[in-house]
This record gives structure tokens, C-alpha cells and sequence, in this order.
């Protein structure tokens, strides 16, 4: 017994309203800048989070992997 697979035109898409969509693109931006402040701007000592160096010291080699200076 054979089953016969028809295969499908097109590709399926997600249609997402025009607030959602923003909302999608605003929480995006949101999160790379964070990432881009965490990894490329944070430096410890002018740290939103006091003079605490945690942060800077976790995302460290990865810092010099994308070329930001750190010291």
C-alpha cells in the first residue's frame, strides 16, 4: 500500500498584526542594545550597576573577540 503525498505550493507564513509586529521589533531592540551595552560599553568602573566588575569580567574575552577595548 502506497500513500501518495501531495506536496504543498507556497510556503507557510505567520501573519502577524501591525502592533505585534512592533512590539517584536521594539523588544529586539531593546534586547541588542542591552547585549551591545553589557559586552561593548559596560567597563566595571562606570557600570549602571556601581563599581562592580562582574559583568565586565564575564563578558571579557568576548570584548577582545569582537575588537571593543577594554584596558
Amino acid at each position: 500500500m502506497a500513500i501518495a503525498y501531495a506536496p504543498k505550493s507556497g510556503l507557510d507564513t505567520l501573519k502577524l498584526s501591525i502592533p505585534a509586529t512592533a512590539l517584536l521589533l521594539v523588544g529586539t531592540a531593546v534586547l541588542a542594545l542591552l547585549l551591545y551595552y553589557f559586552v561593548g560599553i559596560d567597563q566595571g568602573a562606570v557600570s549602571v550597576f556601581g563599581a562592580d566588575t562582574h559583568v565586565h569580567e564575564f563578558v571579557h574575552d568576548s570584548r577582545h573577540f569582537l575588537g571593543f577595548p577594554c584596558h
